[in-house]
């Protein structure tokens, strides 16, 4: 391959002569595993053994390009490069490499990496073996119909046990595990038997080349240069240079500026054929307008059928987050347009609280995804931001037909409307070794779950539960990490609604109501759940000047109460000797000023209260 730098600003762009390479010696597969075990670490491999990049310009990770995935160990974006390998019956194929995420919340972008690619590298930890998100991550994949190869990864571990390993995907997964490849990614041990396997054992891609144009579209993000940049994998047809297009799902017409594959660099090429995965631009200015999972199509020569695309990234987890200062929401406003351009299943809308003043109601795949933009907010666009408590949509049946979706507790309407509230069930996977289980089948219970399955994976107990969205959006996850030594590993899916007697509970400080801190509860847990967040907010909030109530309320009902003493002032220290009726007159006049102060005085509310008070666990 010769290269040459490109004319024009963008420093990482190579004009490529790349030979043409027949379809049937192309091969398209996605990498999936827990986290953890490995993904990204066996794609530097496979990068460095292919010369995708020069070992000068190697380093851990390579296709984890955030600061924030470097830092977490893990990977939120799927991540797509092309490498070229002679295999050893001599002939050159091309491998298209999608490196996917691991956690529940970037499930979104498993699904549509496994759309583009007909195998997958299923890695499992010869250490730890299967892991609640390995099985959820292989059963996507199975469902994809994609071919799977096992590779047992960190085998030059001390506690490595490849032959239990193998036994526990057949009993698990049911897969045919007893050519499973067994490497170390870390040293490159055996990685080049991974690279003859993918060649050998996964099927190249099928299309027709004389076919009108057919492309799925994979991913899209922002660039600072180039714009809107489009991930396609080609169905069947050319995409050349200069083509027009049509997206199909938007009804959209563009001419294609450039197309170019990664490699990781980004690399121009001339055209893209079928089975190929590359990008292209085409002066796209909103990244909405390029829908994930749309049909890209040639306009003069349009296909019939579209591709069936994928489901959009449904948020399930919602909160509030307004600015400490605000006089930033307008830098919080344009640092929310700028995340949203890279990050389509975010979404966000204004909303205005009296605790807190303007700023936005925005929508999250888990809590996760919640944690990783708020963090990517307050570091890459130098914003101190508050959260609200986390809730999900709950569905309202009125008493006049209509049926309303509710994810702030603050728009919940009259109760004496309400016929019956639904709140959104999940069915959770947890593994966990048997000496925690006594403990983990406790905090299921204590969250009002159901228990569907209790089955053993060697000494590891696997439990399928069925509990409520609503309860384990707060901290279910540190908690079970907490009550398994941190051994335990989650994974879960959103089943359906189900009728609950939930209730709005209401946090009054100083008779004021703090919206921010209002949610939906289980009727049940409302008063521990109040007693709870109350004794966190004496504790939190500093003394003033008057005493401060602080009552947790089910609409007229005061359930739990704490006051904050005042601060006060020896208003008698000067009086020395002289009658008692002097003393009480300044301690009466003091009482005076105190009840004046209560009735007009205003109470501040650190920022660390609210976050300690969304964190208490009953």
């Amino acid at each position: 391959m010769t290269r040459r730098l490109l004319e024009g600003p963008h420093p990482e762009c190579y004009l490529a002569a790349m030979t043409a390479v027949p379809i049937s010696n192309i091969r398209n597969f996605s990498i999936v595993a827990h986290i953890d075990h490995g993904k990204s670490t066996l794609a530097d491999r496979l990068i460095q053994l292919t010369g995708g990049l020069e070992l000068r310009e190697m380093k851990e990770q390579v296709l984890d390009s955030m600061d924030i995935e470097r830092e977490r160990g893990i990977t939120i974006k799927a991540q797509t490069v092309r490498l070229n390998y002679r295999a050893r019956d001599g002939k050159d194929y091309i491998l298209n490499l999608i490196d996917t995420p691991g956690h529940v919340d970037f499930a979104y972008e498993v699904n549509r990496s496994l759309a583009a690619c007909e195998g997958s590298l299923l890695v499992v930890d010869a250490s730890q073996g299967v892991e609640a998100q390995t099985l959820a991550n292989v059963y996507h994949a199975i469902d994809a119909g994609h071919e799977i190869v096992p590779v047992l990864n960190k085998v030059d571990l001390p506690a490595a046990e490849p032959e239990a390993i193998k036994k526990q995907i057949e009993d698990v997964i049911g897969l045919d595990a007893s050519n499973a490849i067994q490497i170390s990614a870390k040293t490159g041990q055996n990685v080049p038997e991974v690279l003859e396997a993918i060649v050998t054992r996964l099927p190249p891609p099928k299309g027709d080349r004389a076919a009108a144009l057919k492309a799925l579209l994979v991913d899209s993000w922002y660039d600072a240069y180039l714009g809107v940049v489009v991930l396609v994998r080609i169905v069947d047809g050319v995409l050349k240079k200069g083509q027009r297009i049509r997206m199909i799902g938007i009804d959209g017409s563009y001419e294609v500026d450039r197309t170019g594959v990664f490699t990781p660099k980004l690399t121009l090429v001339d055209e893209l054929g079928p089975g190929e995965i590359g990008m292209l631009t085409a002066s796209i200015k909103e990244v909405a307008d390029t829908r994930v999972g749309d049909t890209i199509t040639d306009e003069r020569n349009p296909v019939d059928e579209p591709l069936p695309g994928f489901r959009p990234a449904i948020p399930v987890v919602f909160c509030g987050l307004f600015p400490v200062d605000a006089a930033q929401f307008e830098d919080l406003r344009a640092a929310m347009g700028k995340l949203r351009l890279n990050d389509a299943s975010f979404s966000y809308e204004m909303e205005t609280s009296a605790a807190l003043g303007f700023g936005f109601r925005c929508g999250f795949l888990g809590l996760l995804h919640l944690e990783i933009i708020q963090e990517r907010l307050e570091r890459e666009f130098n914003l101190d931001l508050i959260a609200t408590a986390p809730s999900v949509i709950y569905k309202m049946n009125l008493r006049d037909g209509s049926q309303l979706e509710i994810h702030n507790p603050v728009d919940m309407p009259d109760v004496m409307k309400i016929l019956e509230i639904q709140e959104p069930w999940i069915e959770a996977t947890i593994l966990t070794p048997d000496e925690y289980l006594g403990s983990v089948l406790k905090l299921c219970q204590d969250r009002r779950g159901n228990q569907k399955e209790l089955t053993y994976v060697g000494s590891r107990a696997m439990v399928k539960y069925d509990l409520p969205l609503n309860e384990v959006v707060f901290d279910f996850y540190d908690r079970l990490k907490s009550v398994s030594k941190g051994y335990a590993s989650f994974d879960y899916h959103l089943t359906d609604y189900r009728p609950a007697d939930l209730v709005k509970m209401s946090i009054l400080v100083n008779e004021e109501p703090v919206d921010a801190l209002s949610m939906l509860v289980h009727r049940t847990r409302a008063e521990s759940r109040g007693r709870g967040m109350v004794e966190k907010l004496k504790e939190l909030i500093p003394p003033h000047m008057f005493q401060v109530p602080i009552q947790a309320a089910i609409g007229g009902k005061i359930i739990a109460r704490e006051t904050v003493r005042a601060l006060r002032k020896d208003v008698t220290a000067k009086c020395y000797g002289g009658d008692a009726t002097r003393k009480r007159k300044l301690l009466d006049k003091q009482k005076k000023g105190k009840k004046r102060m209560r009735q007009f005085g205003k109470v501040d509310i650190p920022q660390e209260a609210f976050i300690a008070a969304l964190k208490v666990d009953v």
